[in-house]
């Protein structure tokens, strides 16, 4: 009899394949000593070379699919796996020791972790991973034992694994991973939205598919439902088979919507725009007909660096950017490094809460000389496009003033180099802080435009942080509170004649879609790939019944009677 497991829908769409269950394999490590260290060395470099091959095709085949920027995870390990100070220690091992390969490496590689973890600097500490990732590898191949990667999957399969890190989703394969599913993970979470970029069907946070499903079981994966079907029935079967060809049938009438404008069913226009991390993921916003950037995360031209980039270097990325999408605008954000998202070359103190910390524009506007650098560059990107600059984790009057005269001292210092910048500059800020939205009749005076992130606001309103399991429950964005706060920043906004856009998760959640619109949200930035089904369900809504319903919303209780009331009123399931 078939299984039924529950989960969160992280991406939408259907799949049908045999179970391909990620486990790390149990090493046993031997102790024996050995006899002919030479020949135990050149065992440990054959271990190595196995491995650096390997690597090398997974660096490739990730820069193919997704680019140099994701690519750089396996160039670092590779730097990892021929570390002198990993190998010579390994080698005295085995050397003075007598010790065999396997429980040289362990011990090496144990103490190398322990180091990692020992740092204050978060950055240092994650590379412990890595040590262990690319340790791992060579000593599987010394003890003999097959370890699968999620690149050397070579047939249809629903990969099951307790989480998937940024380098296992870098790895898959979209001819062959048909979509995943995990133990742990929300919505937010990097393995869904990495699994929304690469269009792959995806179910996060079911806590026990893991433990219940065995390698090779035939699944059905439902990622909009978050559905996972154990060892289903022929009906079954054939019931999702008709759902996922109806599925494609549908994307393919949405494609038909790319070079369309996103008007609703009363003739109201909205835009939609996307969210990206570097230049290479225009090709994506493009292809599915986004009508602007609203969201530039330049904090990954930093983490994809070993030391802070150059202007010019920031300035060709601005650029290209700017130049792919023509006349269309695209927002971009200045660095938002601190909390989750460290620098290896930028010792930031060791924080009790790094989230409420030392980030964002505190850290931009205490090493003015870092930000200026960033500016200047967006500056000289301006004559190229149609930018559009904002300053995130805002929280004061003060700190917004001060950031726009940094960027108008740039400017007028470019101008007097004879640099040529545009003059039509829109500067906004994030608003992702209760204090922000709560204030938004006064900062609106002071910006151009404001773009909520929802995945911070939601947080922090709620006082839980949206990553941990025992409190994900408050991760509910469609609590009145947030809005009510929603309302507020929209409603000030458009008194002062401004703009509002949204680029956290909530601008791409169908159900979400009503309100916003209702509220009169101006923009909503998303994953590119959920651009075209949010154009078509907008032709579909009428902006004066979203607005007529707003009043009954936000006098609600609870995020529960929202979600029943959104979904009765507008047929969406959320």
């Amino acid at each position: 009899m078939a299984q039924h497991i529950k989960g969160i829908g992280a991406s939408a769409g259907i799949a049908i394949a045999k179970a391909f269950v990620m486990e790390t394999p149990v090493f046993e490590i031997p102790s024996h000593k050995i006899e002919d260290a030479a020949a135990e060395k050149e065992r440990f470099q054959a271990a190595i070379a196995k491995s650096k091959t390997e690597l090398e095709v997974i660096r490739e085949n990730t820069l193919q699919e997704l680019g140099p920027d994701k690519a750089e995870i396996f160039s670092a390990h590779l730097l990892i796996l021929e570390d002198p100070e990993i190998v010579s220690q390994v080698n005295a091992k085995i050397e003075d020791e007598q010790a065999n390969a396997a429980k040289a490496l362990d011990e090496v590689a144990n103490m190398m972790v322990m180091i990692f973890e020992s740092m204050d600097n978060e950055y240092m500490r994650e590379r412990a991973a890595d040590v262990r990732d690319v340790t791992k590898r060579t000593m599987a191949h010394l003890l003999g034992i097959t370890f699968v990667t999620p690149a050397q999957i070579n047939e249809e399969v629903i990969i099951i694994a307790e989480d998937l890190t940024p380098s296992d989703t870098a790895q898959l394969n979209r001819k062959y991973a048909k979509g995943f599913a995990t133990n742990i993970g929300g919505r937010t979470s990097h393995s869904a939205i990495m699994s929304r970029s690469l269009e792959i069907p995806a179910v996060v946070g079911t806590k026990v598919v893991l433990t219940d499903v065995k390698h090779g079981d035939l699944l059905i994966l439902d990622g909009a439902e978050g559905d996972v079907i154990v060892n289903p029935s022929e009906e079954q079967v054939a019931e999702y088979e008709a759902k996922r060809a109806a599925y494609i049938a549908q994307k393919e009438e949405w494609k038909k919507l790319k070079n369309e404008k996103t008007m609703t069913a009363d003739g109201h226009h909205v835009e939609l725009a996307a969210n990206i991390g570097t230049p290479n993921d225009v090709k994506g916003v493009l292809d599915n007909g986004a009508e602007a950037v609203g969201l530039y995360r330049t904090e990954f031209l930093y983490m994809d660096a070993e030391t802070f980039p150059t202007e010019d270097e920031q300035f060709t990325a601005y650029k290209t950017v700017l130049e792919s999408m023509g006349d269309k605008k695209v927002v971009i954000r200045t660095l938002d490094i601190g909390g989750d998202k460290e620098l290896s070359y930028l010792d930031l103190p060791h924080e009790m809460n790094p989230f409420l910390g030392y980030r964002a524009i505190r850290l931009c506007l205490d090493q003015t000389d870092l930000f200026r650098t960033q500016l200047r560059a967006l500056l000289r990107a301006s004559a190229y496009g149609k930018l559009a600059v904002m300053f995130p984790m805002i929280a004061t009057i003060e700190e917004f003033r001060a950031a726009k005269a940094l960027l108008l001292e740039e400017k007028a210092n470019l101008q007097a180099e004879g640099v040529t910048v545009s003059e039509d500059i829109e500067v906004g800020m994030m608003v992702e802080i209760p204090a922000t939205a709560v204030m938004a009749r006064q900062f609106a005076k002071e910006v151009d435009f404001f773009s909520v992130g929802t995945n911070d606001l939601i947080q922090y309103t709620m006082a839980a942080d949206r990553m941990n399991e025992k409190v994900s429950y408050l991760y509910q964005p469609f609590n009145p509170a947030i809005l009510n706060l929603l309302n507020n920043v929209i409603t000030e906004a458009h008194k002062a004649g401004k703009w509002v856009g949204m680029c956290g998760e909530m601008a791409g959640e169908e159900l979400a879609l009503p309100i916003l619109l209702g509220l009169g949200l101006d923009e909503f930035s998303m994953s590119a790939s959920s651009v075209l089904r949010a154009r078509s369900l907008m032709t579909r809504l009428n902006k004066s019944e979203c607005e007529a319903i707003v009043e009954q919303v936000l006098d609600m209780d609870t995020a529960e009677e929202v979600v029943d009331f959104l979904s009765t009123t507008f047929d969406i399931k959320k």
